[in-house]
């Protein structure tokens, strides 16, 4: 998953240290979330929405799909 959450840490001039302490996860969970290697929780999705101020999907934005691959979740969730 995209995300701006690097560019909105350093806004701020906070450290990953800073924000991880303001989150109450750690560094290491922010450098994951940054480098796309972890989505985070919704719960703590919406923790960074209400730290940044900002909604949930002005922060993270999900990876297109690769040409050609469609979930059949979607269409199994509407009943097809």
């Amino acid at each position: 998953m995209k995300n701006r959450l690097r560019v909105l840490r350093a806004e701020r001039n906070w450290s990953q240290a800073d924000l991880a302490s303001r989150l109450g996860v750690s560094r290491q969970t922010v450098n994951s979330i940054e480098n796309g290697k972890y989505d985070p929780s919704l719960p703590l999705a919406f923790d960074i929405s209400r730290l940044f101020e900002q909604p949930i999907d002005a922060i993270f934005q999900p990876e297109p799909e690769p040409r050609g691959k469609h979930s059949s979740n979607a269409l199994s969730a509407r009943g097809s």
